[in-house]
């Protein structure tokens, strides 16, 4: 099981920004950006394009509706969605609010935020993200 799907079932706490029966979405805890967002899909699997066709339709529209609340929390120009990483055997889509291009460089250090904040990041992202239903 990897760590992304401990997450998932809530055997790792995490900062939960939205969820539905098929995907969750949590704050990336070593952000490049605040309301850097990670969005995986329950079920493991380890890339992304070995999701079937429907999965990954609907994982990208449960991407659109976080990303919709992330644009409204933090009042940016766009919500960028980037696929990389292979660090955790798991899909996943990174959300990141952006004004520049650099808000989305993966090469700068990475940023820390305190519990407090990233609680209270993860909770208005939730609420805007339940608003839309």
């Amino acid at each position: 099981m990897t760590i992304f799907s401990k997450i998932a079932a809530g055997e790792i706490p995490s900062y939960k920004c939205a969820e539905n029966e098929q995907f969750y979405a949590f704050l990336d805890i070593s952000p490049v950006s605040k309301g850097h967002t990670l969005v995986i899909p329950r079920r493991e699997v380890d890339y992304i394009f070995d999701l079937s066709d429907e999965e990954l339709a609907d994982m990208q529209v449960f991407a659109k509706h976080v990303a919709i609340a992330i644009k409204k929390v933090f009042n940016c120009r766009k919500v960028a969605q980037v696929v990389l990483g292979l660090e955790v055997p798991h899909a996943h889509i990174h959300l990141i609010p952006m004004n520049t291009e650099d808000d989305v460089n993966f090469h700068r250090p990475k940023q820390q935020f305190p519990a407090d904040e990233m609680q209270q990041i993860a909770a208005d992202i939730y609420a805007a993200y339940s608003s839309q239903k």
